[in-house]
């Protein structure tokens, strides 16, 4: 049976079809509290957890056998989500709801596809969604995401904005879908990455298309990292900076990320960017976060360092971790606020 809840514990159960199964485990978040190994139970396997501090929970079971071990859905919960590292079996705890855009009516879009070039060895793929009624050369906001084709098909952008253009909650804007070719090595604050996109990259999309009002930049972990340093850099042709969980990363906080390659690059940006005493560009910044996720800390840290330094700082913790799908759910209102404070505020995008 799926995941019940028992006496304020969640109770997980396998049952042992497959006599070779000699041990099950809990694969989930680390951030996710109890004991993770199955106990023999009636014939089958059962783990209890304390229900967490959590809207939902993504998880696997780890099967070990003889010849090796095996990472398999829950087969009696048919709740699944598909994520940037294969389908996870979902547990949805009480008073959890998706977004009521996700199945609201959305404008029809179209998308162009084209690569920016500057800097970086490689060019940068590039997915514009518009409604399909907008022109090219007909003036409208843009607002652009790292991690593009993910945050489309894991997060829903596209379905995000079209919902909100046909409610009357945005104005008909596009969206550039910007590819991670090389993520590493472009997301850990690469000069040549930011710069390719903070020059030639907006003014190729402002010659392909015509933009007003500044620029929003999206993305998530590393991606939320990099709208926040291109925001800094490019301001204020880019106005708005929405970080989703963003990879702030600090030696007092991050020991554990420390044998990521770029880490000491990441931590050097980011001491720079709390070090910042005055914006002469302010940025409107949105900020979501998972309360019980590694990256809270450093997130905090970055969003009060932001508003000392003048930013307008709009800073959310949520009940979920660090995934597609906690992203997607905390779109609105924090996204949604940045894009019409920022495209409410006039100016232009060149």
């Amino acid at each position: 049976m799926p995941p019940e809840l028992v006496e304020g514990r969640v109770r997980f159960r396998y049952a042992a079809a497959d006599p070779s199964v000699t041990a099950v485990s809990l694969d989930c978040d680390r951030a996710v509290a109890g004991p993770r190994a199955f106990a023999a139970d009636d014939g089958g396997w059962a783990l209890d957890l304390p229900v967490p501090a959590l809207d939902r929970v993504e998880y696997r079971f780890s099967l070990e056998r003889a010849d090796g071990d095996e990472l398999v859905l829950d087969p009696d919960n048919p709740c699944t989500v598909p994520t940037a590292f294969g389908d996870r079996s979902v547990l949805e705890l009480p008073g959890y709801e998706a977004p009521r855009w996700l199945e609201a009516p959305a404008v029809e879009g179209t998308t162009t596809s084209m690569a920016l070039a500057g800097e970086t060895a490689d060019e940068v793929p590039v997915d514009v969604w518009a409604p399909a009624d907008l022109a090219p050369d007909e003036p409208a906001p843009l607002l652009l995401v790292h991690d593009g084709p993910e945050y489309d098909r894991l997060a829903a952008i596209t379905r995000f904005s079209g919902a909100h253009v046909a409610a009357g909650l945005l104005p008909p804007h596009r969206v550039a879908l910007t590819h991670p070719v090389l993520r590493d090595a472009w997301y850990s604050g690469s000069p040549q990455y930011l710069r390719t996109v903070a020059d030639a990259g907006l003014e190729r999309l402002g010659e392909r298309f015509a933009l007003e009002r500044p620029v929003v930049v999206l993305g998530a972990s590393l991606g939320g990292l990099t709208a926040l340093l291109l925001g800094l850099l490019a301001a204020p042709r880019v106005g708005g900076v929405v970080a989703q969980s963003g990879s702030f990363f600090q030696v007092r906080h991050d020991d554990s990320e420390s044998g990521f390659p770029w880490f000491g690059r990441i931590s050097r940006s980011v001491q720079a960017v709390l070090d910042m005493r005055h914006a002469e560009h302010p940025l409107v910044v949105g900020m979501t976060c998972g309360a019980l996720e590694e990256n809270a800390a450093n997130n905090r840290d970055m969003a009060s360092a932001l508003t000392r330094a003048g930013h307008d700082v709009r800073y959310r913790e949520v009940a979920d971790l660090h995934n597609y799908t906690a992203w997607r759910d905390a779109l609105d209102p924090t996204l949604t606020d940045v894009l019409r404070t920022v495209w409410s505020s006039g100016g232009d995008a060149r």
